[in-house]
């Protein structure tokens, strides 16, 4: 007679560490809010430093699905971006940029 596999009990097949599926090409963690993480509950718009790692290349605001920031902060920060350029701490486009080289070079 042929023995047949004994199967694991429930118990012990559970105690045994959950697999994961390997990561693939969609297969990414969920980004966080940086804001929630740092429990940040003003956006402040003279901190040109900090705004200015959410605008594009061009000067364009960055989109959530590309920070990752929750639709809360993604207001707040929109908000003080557009103060900040509205008091010519930031630029409006990426023109004023190249055309001087820097947004920071005023004299």
């Amino acid at each position: 007679m042929a023995e047949e596999p004994q199967e694991q009990p429930r118990e012990a097949a559970a105690a045994e560490p959950a697999r994961r599926r390997p990561r693939g090409r969609y297969g990414r963690r969920r980004k966080v809010c940086m804001f929630c993480v740092e429990h940040v509950t003003v956006i402040d718009y003279k901190d040109v430093g900090k705004l200015r790692r959410f605008l594009s290349d061009r000067g364009r605001i960055e989109p959530r699905r590309k920070l990752g920031t929750c639709a809360k902060h993604q207001r707040a920060l929109s908000q003080a971006l557009k103060r900040a350029r509205h008091l010519a701490l930031l630029p409006y486009t990426a023109e004023h940029i190249r055309a001087t080289g820097s947004s920071s070079s005023r004299q």
